[in-house]
């Protein structure tokens, strides 16, 4: 048996043991003072009948009479003067009964009363009642019965409850068994597929029939395992991605760099060379400064701290930057932005969002086509939308689910001359999420993208 099933079954045991322990003390303690009150009250009754027929006819045919009644009769009778004389008696006395009789020759109600009512230490119960005949104290009539035979019914009772007690102990260990195996299996099934986690297997399938907590126990578990399995895959692509990503400007780099080494080669030929060298060098630093980026994001040591921001100015600021790249390109830039819109952002952290965006929309625009920046007020929403459109070459539908993934790129074969690293989307959604903002992308094929930014804003 499990360590679980063994200490959950001993305790619903225990529990239910000390439960039956009480209601079974409870219930034969409340038998047995029933049934001794019942043989007292019996006996009362039986010495009251005797005396009221002694009071209608207290003469010596009546005495013998009422003696001889009892005398094959569990009970005894002794019928007595006031002054303590024996009339008669249904069998002989014993010194108990006589030590009693001496014992109680005291005052006694009218209605009688119980003598002796010690069954357990005492040889006989007793009652007397008194004979009044016109008011006057004629006698009074002593009833005993053996304790033997109340005894006897007592052990008989609780040999009874004995028998029904340990029967009871057998079904509640079985049924204590069987629940805490079924409690349990489920619960080691979970520990078995979470030991199967921390061994680094994500494939677990943790199945179960139940909608209550241990249901949602394995459910929770389960998918952290799909997470898990989904992370660790998506580790590996990214991982590589990553070396892959390095290897080809590392290969260019020292590709070129032994090219430019050699002798007799032109000043001119060397200067191409080292030129490509530093291109390859600034893809490498972007690259890292990207990683930098995405692992401060995942130690949650990316810290954002807003402040109010007109995004007007904002932007205004970030176009006259980038518009010199973007007219060397043919490309016309038109921004849009009404005054007075204000939100709480991070400056250079959102300052690197725009730009990206607006990078994103030069790379893949073509010649003569314009990229529009524009920042409004959704009063539906009551939220700030910034927005950046192209009329570039889009991106298949297919693609656009994945376009946030880290190094996810549509043009893989174009990827060196496009340029990027294919962190940049996957960064710039990360600061927007910071940024407690919504970030999406719409787009169709070879007529543009367009991105849209949400965020809390004050007009």
């Amino acid at each position: 048996m499990n360590k679980i099933s063994l200490k959950l079954g001993l305790l619903f045991f225990t529990f239910i043991l000390i439960v039956e322990i009480i209601l079974f003390s409870f219930l034969y303690t409340g038998l047995v003072d029933s049934r001794i009150d019942e043989e007292l009250t019996e006996l009362k009754a039986r010495g009251e009948s005797h005396r009221h027929v002694l009071e209608k006819s207290f003469d010596e045919t009546t005495i013998e009479h009422v003696a001889l009644m009892e005398t094959e009769a569990e009970t005894d009778v002794v019928i007595m003067t006031h002054n303590g004389k024996v009339l008669a008696k249904s069998n002989e006395l014993t010194s108990p009964m006589t030590e009693l009789m001496e014992r109680e020759r005291g005052p006694v109600p009218f209605e009688g009363m119980i003598v002796e009512n010690r069954w357990e230490t005492e040889s006989y119960i007793s009652t007397v009642s008194p004979i009044m005949i016109d008011d006057q104290l004629i006698g009074h009539v002593y009833m005993f019965k053996n304790t033997n035979s109340i005894q006897t019914m007592v052990y008989k009772l609780k040999q009874h409850f004995l028998l029904v007690g340990s029967l009871t102990i057998i079904l509640t260990v079985i049924t204590v068994f069987f629940l805490s195996k079924v409690i349990t299996l489920p619960l080691i099934r979970m520990k078995k597929a979470t030991e199967r986690l921390s061994k680094g297997d994500f494939t677990v399938s943790v199945s179960h029939r139940s909608y209550d907590e241990l249901g949602e126990l394995a459910d929770s578990i389960q998918t952290l395992a799909n997470d898990l399995n989904h992370l660790k895959k998506e580790r590996n692509e990214f991982l590589a991605s990553i070396s892959h990503e390095l290897r080809t400007p590392l290969t260019y780099v020292k590709g070129y760099a032994d090219v430019a080494r050699r002798e007799g080669i032109s000043e001119g030929e060397r200067n191409k060379y080292l030129q490509i060298i530093f291109e390859e060098a600034e893809h490498i630093s972007g690259l890292v400064k990207d990683l930098f980026d995405l692992a401060k994001i995942d130690e949650h040591s990316f810290v954002i701290q807003k402040e109010k921001v007109n995004l007007c100015e904002f932007t205004n600021k970030i176009v006259k930057k980038v518009r010199p790249a973007f007219n060397k390109k043919g490309i016309e830039l038109i921004h849009s932005c009404p005054d007075g819109l204000i939100s709480m952002i991070d400056r250079p952290r959102f300052e690197q969002v725009v730009i990206n965006l607006l990078d994103n929309s030069l790379k893949y625009s073509n010649r003569n086509s314009r990229v529009t920046l524009e920042v409004e007020h959704n009063q539906t929403k009551n939220k700030i939308v910034l927005s950046v459109n192209d009329e570039g070459i889009g991106i298949p539908i297919k693609d656009i689910p994945f376009i946030f993934n880290r190094l996810y790129r549509v043009e893989k074969s174009r990827s060196r001359e496009r340029g990027g690293t294919g962190l940049g989307l996957s960064i710039v959604k990360e600061i927007v999420e910071a940024h407690g903002g919504h970030i999406n992308i719409y787009s169709e094929l070879e007529k543009g993208t367009k991105v849209t930014v949400e965020l809390e804003g004050y007009i």
